[in-house]
């Protein structure tokens, strides 16, 4: 009993790296049931949210990336003095270029305008993926979230269950202990007979501590997917008992389909789209690029002072169009190479997880199988020992059987019971596994 007790609180001992933060919310009491705990999950718990912020981020990139397409306006001013100007000195004389201690002003606008540019267009198409990406990660991030507290809520019911398992059984105890206490007052039953009573009913006084112990623990962790503080009193009217029409057969083989869902899966193959999508991004290093620039400025010269509103400025306007071509640049060659690699190292990546994740849901099966064949064993088990519970009552009632058959006999109870609805667990928590891999909403 001792052994069965500490594995449960083992079990409801919470991980708090899943904590990120708690939901501000006053003291009080909260019904729930699977569904609300996944629903409040969802809607406060700091890793969605996170999620959720990623693919804002991303989609504002993708604004930036459509927006290189626009032209650019810039201006500049500039107010030169020249000290000493610069003389050009030629066989037919000298020319000074401008008259020394004048002040030259400035005033430019400029527009340039990308006609022809596929390292934009490409970049465009590679931001787009980047958002499927992102996503993508959203979603791992609510089928993990969903799947840690299903399992987390199912922990909780084991553990409540089990308490009252425990507790029925510490009730026995005491019920026994007082029968044989009253029998030895009167001489009916021998001293040994009173402290194996007691002995039973302070056992199971400790398992039952132990037991609440381990439902507060498995509660808290549940508080804490569920980003909600710690002073909100849970009342889960639910057991996992009710769970178990839900136990059907599956077959145990996986097929490749089934895991093209799988959100690890699904990122591999965006993450591929990318690297592809970047190889053609690299390439269009070796394509030509064509653009437009128009500049218009106003500029006087050889001022004698400084009062630039008193300027007599000229215009001037240009129009240009550049193409630039590429000739040769090594690293391009290197960076294509190493595209290439990386695409071969996913590739490898992505035949790898499959595997591991087949081999994961063919053992999430093949323990379900396992679970549902034993579990009409367990059911059967519990009711004979139910029985003999009352049988061995009985025969000590009548002098012919011993308090340590009555107390063997419920302790087999007890543990029949807990090993009754640990089968539940492992069921539902496999098929909480299962539903995972395969990336089921």
């Amino acid at each position: 009993m001792t052994l069965i007790v500490s594995a449960l609180v083992s079990l409801a001992t919470p991980n708090l790296s899943f904590a990120q933060g708690n939901r501000a919310a006053s003291v009080g009491n909260m019904d729930l049931n699977l569904k609300k705990a996944i629903e409040i999950a969802l809607a406060e718990n700091p890793t969605i949210k996170v999620a959720d912020k990623d693919i804002q981020l991303k989609e504002i990139a993708d604004k930036e990336a459509w927006q290189a397409l626009l032209p650019s306006v810039s201006a500049s001013l500039s107010l030169s003095h020249s000290i000493q100007v610069a003389a050009i000195k030629t066989a037919m004389g000298e020319f000074k270029m401008g008259s020394d201690g004048t002040t030259t002003a400035t005033g430019g606008l400029t527009m340039t305008l990308p006609i022809y540019a596929p390292a934009v267009y490409q970049n465009m198409k590679l931001t787009k993926e980047d958002i499927l990406l992102a996503q993508e990660k959203a979603r791992f991030s609510r089928l993990d979230l969903i799947n840690q507290v299903t399992k987390a809520y199912y922990a909780a019911l084991l553990s409540k269950d089990s308490r009252d398992v425990i507790k029925r059984s510490y009730n026995v105890a005491k019920e026994n202990y007082e029968v044989v206490d009253k029998k030895f007052q009167v001489g009916k039953v021998s001293e040994y007979d009173k402290i194996t009573a007691e002995v039973q009913m302070r056992s199971m006084s400790s398992s039952v501590t132990s037991a609440e112990t381990g439902l507060n623990l498995a509660l808290l962790r549940l508080k804490v997917l569920m980003g909600v503080t710690t002073n909100i009193d849970i009342n889960i009217n639910d057991s996992l008992k009710a769970y178990e029409k839900d136990l059907t057969l599956v077959k145990a083989d996986v097929n490749e389909n089934e895991l093209s869902n799988n959100t690890s899966v699904r990122q591999l193959d965006m993450n591929q789209n990318m690297l592809e999508r970047s190889n053609k991004l690299l390439r269009t290093n070796f394509l030509p690029t064509v653009g437009m620039q128009l500049q218009g400025s106003y500029t006087s010269y050889s001022n004698e002072n400084w009062n630039v509103f008193k300027y007599k400025y000229s215009p001037s306007s240009t129009l240009a169009l550049s193409v630039t071509v590429p000739i040769f640049q090594a690293s391009n060659w290197t960076k294509l190479k190493s595209n290439k690699l990386q695409i071969e190292k996913l590739a490898d990546t992505r035949t790898n997880t499959m595997r591991q994740l087949s081999m994961a849901a063919q053992s999430y099966r093949q323990n379900m199988l396992t679970t549902i064949s034993k579990l009409e064993s367990d059911r059967e088990a519990v009711k004979k020992a139910d029985k003999a519970v009352t049988i061995s009552a009985k025969r000590y009632d009548v002098g012919r059987g011993t308090i340590l058959e009555l107390n063997q006999s419920e302790t087999a109870l007890t543990q029949a019971e807990l090993t009754y609805r640990q089968s539940i667990y492992d069921y539902l928590t496999n098929k909480a596994d299962l539903d995972y891999t395969l990336g089921r909403e």
